[in-house]
């Protein structure tokens, strides 16, 4: 694997909060170009692994493009629906990824699995891949975990997806309502970049 340090990426994503996030992470003296520069419609994500979608997503950006690129493949898993929605967490969101109807939906799974899941201990975690494609077809993926539960209700407007519904070990607020800058620190994003961080 070539140790050359890169210089200018292409971030592959059209989601503007992961976007933002992945931007924060990365180092300041780089060269960062992304879709809302390029405009460039998102693959269809055909894997059934998070680590076959960041890569498929990472190969096509940095084909259209001819830069490195790097891209993402997140969702939430939740034990008591076996691990659903998981690659499927943007698609409960429809269409419009509108995740307040995904929200509801695993709101309403979770009832049918247990009418008194309130008073239980919902077990879940976030996972994300992130993979770096070089134009010659090199390319690295790593995989970054967060494990925690789900809330009893919405809680918080900051962040984005699934944010107000999952609260980190050892935490009493969700991503929706920890600081952005705390979150940051310690999510499966951050987890997955700090393997990676090593080619910057």
């Amino acid at each position: 694997m070539s140790q050359k340090k890169i210089k200018e990426i292409f971030i592959g994503s059209n989601n503007k909060g992961k976007l933002k996030e992945i931007v924060d992470l990365l180092p300041k003296r780089l060269k960062i170009s992304s879709n809302l520069d390029y405009k460039i419609p998102s693959p269809k994500e055909t894997g059934t692994t998070f680590e076959q979608n960041s890569f498929l997503k990472a190969k096509y950006f940095s084909k259209k493009t001819n830069k490195i690129s790097m891209s993402d493949d997140s969702g939430i898993e939740i034990d008591i629906l076996d691990k659903k929605p998981g690659v499927y967490s943007a698609d409960w969101a429809g269409k419009k990824r509108n995740f307040n109807i995904a929200i509801k939906k695993v709101y309403q799974e979770i009832f049918k699995k247990d009418k008194n899941w309130k008073k239980k201990k919902i077990k879940a975690r976030f996972i994300c891949v992130l993979t770096i494609f070089w134009p010659d077809g090199k390319f690295v993926s790593r995989r970054g975990k967060i494990e925690g539960q789900i809330s009893n209700s919405k809680k918080g407007v900051n962040g984005f997806g699934y944010d107000p519904i999952f609260i980190p070990k050892g935490r009493k607020l969700t991503f929706g309502e920890l600081d952005p800058k705390k979150k940051y620190k310690i999510d499966h994003r951050f987890n997955a970049f700090k393997k990676i961080k090593k080619f910057f």
